[in-house]
């Protein structure tokens, strides 16, 4: 069995024969030694935190003093600011071998009275400045993406490495302290607080996959192996996995494992054959059935990142559904773009989105996409009874509020034609009930108004007929009243006669 071993998973050590350095390798040395905060915020399993070992490696060499913090070490869940801080702390004075030096108990226990950010920032110039009075410090930060699982804010923690890069104006020692930050995440989800981010101070040093050129050091274990040329399986090898680290490791892997194997069976690999061999190994080894031979895992890494959310999945899906299609998707830093970018199955190129490589998109595929997409259907429960009474249940179909939700949720996928369908129907059922109910409605006015209609033409009968009523009393009323006045003239007209005659009478009798 050969001796070179290539290494699948985890960061490779300082003199692992088949690390391939990048053109990363060159820029982030480059940058740290001119005292650039750097940060490399990439997809998992891009070889970080190997290329942070080998920098770091680099730069002892030269004689300076470089310490890690792995963020994963600290924790983020239950836990407190205090115990964060601390915990920060202690990284740094065991990173630089400080135990021995200081007494970090009694010395975190003297800082008693001011906050934790001004702790971290007093180890810093009271300790480390002062420990290493003439030599240079790399503090390496890993893993950085863990502070988002954290209960609060360490936007302050941020603040101080630009706060450090910013004391270089009136404080020279500052030079001699450098950041460089590891991890899957963006500036963005880092840092809320925009004004005290050192990201628009620092430089972002991009990674790639391998390029056939640069992976050079992956073809002595192919070497090993009776395969010639060893170059053309490597070339083979990186068309499958478009440079993709953690893959193309895997792949030189399996594909010695494989040879060796086979040459108990006497298969060769002959000139011209490379292509059918790395394919079959491809399918077998790492396509078929994926999801039991993900070991160690990778592509399961990327299924979970894309589905971990399930309001969110339906969009990565309907995005990362038009790339596959041959759709041209322009980058637009979108939240579901930068989700897809971190997830590693796809990379930006010339503008444009685009599948990583072609075992992600052979593994999840347009039928994976569909049957990712009727997992996350927010009608689900009623399309599969839909479907089962054979499109006759109308019962099943959405209405209202419900089918809003769903057209929304369709919007920028490429559904089934079942799907649509069922949308479609649903939204004329939709359309009829509602115009039934708006007839109804307005069927209920019209009564409504023709029964306002008819009581009011009562009430007004009702009223002239009063008023007549009134009228007829009061003309009665009148002529009684006329009546009674001729009477009562008439009476006092026949009085004044009488009492005229009686008059005459009595001068008479005189």
């Amino acid at each position: 069995m050969t001796l070179y071993q290539y290494q699948i998973g985890g960061s490779l050590t300082t003199d692992a024969p088949s690390y391939v350095e990048r053109k990363a390798d060159s820029e982030l040395y480059n940058a740290l030694k001119e005292g650039e905060f750097c940060y490399i915020l990439n997809s998992r399993q891009m070889g970080k935190s190997s290329l942070m070992v080998k920098t770091r490696q680099r730069l002892q060499e030269q004689g300076f003093k470089c310490a890690t913090i792995d963020m994963t070490n600290i924790g983020s869940e239950n836990i407190t600011p205090l115990q964060w801080y601390k915990g920060v702390v202690a990284e740094l004075c065991s990173g630089f071998k400080l135990y021995k030096k200081i007494n970090f108990k009694a010395w975190w226990s003297e800082q008693e009275g001011i906050s934790l950010l001004q702790k971290l920032s007093r180890f810093i110039s009271e300790v480390l400045l002062v420990e290493f009075p003439n030599e240079r410090l790399f503090i390496f930060i890993d893993e950085i993406d863990s502070i988002l699982s954290l209960d609060f804010s360490v936007d302050d923690f941020f603040a101080l490495i630009r706060y450090c890069y910013n004391q270089r104006a009136t404080n020279p020692n500052y030079n001699r302290v450098t950041f460089a930050i590891f991890g899957v995440a963006t500036p963005s989800d880092l840092i809320q607080d925009r004004t005290c981010t050192p990201f628009n101070i620092g430089k972002a040093i991009e990674i790639h996959g391998f390029q056939l050129k640069e992976a050079q050091p992956l073809v002595k274990g192919l070497a090993d192996i009776p395969v010639n040329p060893p170059q053309a399986i490597l070339k083979e090898i990186l068309d499958w996995t478009g440079g993709q680290p953690f893959l193309t490791q895997k792949l030189c892997q399996l594909i010695v494992t494989f040879i060796q194997k086979s040459k108990t069976t006497g298969v060769s690999i002959f000139p011209g054959t490379e292509a059918f061999w790395v394919e079959r190994v491809v399918r077998e080894r790492l396509i078929d059935q994926w999801e039991s031979q993900d070991d160690p895992e990778h592509l399961r890494t990327i299924r979970d990142r894309i589905l971990a959310n399930s309001h969110r999945a339906g969009r990565l899906l309907g995005v990362y559904q038009k790339i596959l299609q041959g759709e041209k998707v322009p980058t637009d830093d979108s939240r579901e773009q930068i989700e897809l970018l971190l997830s590693g199955l796809v990379v930006r190129q010339q503008g444009y989105l685009q599948v990583k490589n072609r075992i992600y998109q052979e593994v999840f595929n347009l039928a994976w996409i569909e049957k990712q997409l009727g997992f996350l259907r927010p009608y689900s429960q009623a399309f599969d009874a839909w479907i089962a009474s054979k499109q006759t249940d109308s019962s099943r179909l959405l209405r209202g509020k419900a089918l809003i939700d769903a057209q929304i949720w369709s919007q920028g996928k490429s559904l089934t034609d079942l799907d649509y369908q069922f949308l479609a129907v649903s939204n004329e059922l939709d359309r009829r009930e509602m115009q039934q109910v708006l007839e109804a409605q307005r069927l209920k006015e019209v009564e409504a108004r023709l029964t306002e209609e008819r009581r009011r033409l009562a009430q007004e009968k009702k009223t002239a007929r009063a008023q007549r009523l009134l009228i007829m009393t009061l003309s009665i009323a009148f002529l009684k009243t006329l009546m009674l006045g001729g009477v009562i003239v008439h009476q006092y007209q026949q009085k004044v006669v009488n009492n005229q005659k009686q008059t005459t009478s009595i001068i008479s009798d005189q």
